[in-house]
């Protein structure tokens, strides 16, 4: 009999932020729940304990990631957007063309308030990925509950590829100017 044995607590804590720190690419919650050997319920609730104690750990439509404070370097900015859901894949597709990392959207909910959710997209085949998950799931589009007004924290290697790539939102009539 050579069956798996469940990791306990404190050790699948443990594995699942080694796991995760040994990654450079994004693991899946069923992933890290075959490595427990426990279901993906409760890796959602390590996760949680996990960023609780502070550990970067940020949940993709890719998977959950591992990233430490110093390695996301770079210059971040807020753009302000609206645009329709059909739009979403044009959108990031023309923010990482410009060498962009969309790190999150967020909106203004009349109920909750901010709602922040993780994108961490900075290629096509990201960004193809992210789309695929909303598709498959039949997940909503934050923006959708704020007519498609939503905000994007975008981080780049200089201030120059910001520039540019706002310019662009702009061209492509995505930006939401001051009026």
């Amino acid at each position: 009999m050579n069956e798996k044995k469940k990791m306990l607590g404190d050790e699948r804590r443990k594995a699942i932020l080694a796991k995760l720190k040994a990654n450079n690419e994004p693991t899946t919650g069923g992933e890290l729940a075959k490595l427990a050997n426990v279901s993906r319920q409760v890796i959602v609730s390590d996760i949680t304990l996990l960023k609780a104690r502070n550990e970067p750990i940020i949940a993709t439509s890719q998977g959950y990631v591992y990233i430490p404070h110093s390695s996301i370097g770079g210059v971040e900015r807020t753009v302000a957007c609206q645009h329709t859901p059909e739009r979403t894949e044009e959108e990031l597709h023309l923010l990482v063309d410009h060498g962009i990392t969309v790190k999150d959207v967020k909106i203004e909910h009349s109920v909750y308030g901010d709602l922040t959710a993780s994108i961490m997209v900075s290629n096509r085949k990201e960004v193809a990925q992210f789309i695929e998950k909303i598709s498959t799931t039949g997940a909503a589009y934050l923006s959708e509950l704020t007519d498609g007004v939503h905000i994007h924290t975008l981080i780049a290697a200089n201030e120059q590829q910001l520039v540019e790539a706002e310019n662009a939102l702009k061209e492509a009539g995505f930006l939401i100017e001051n009026k």
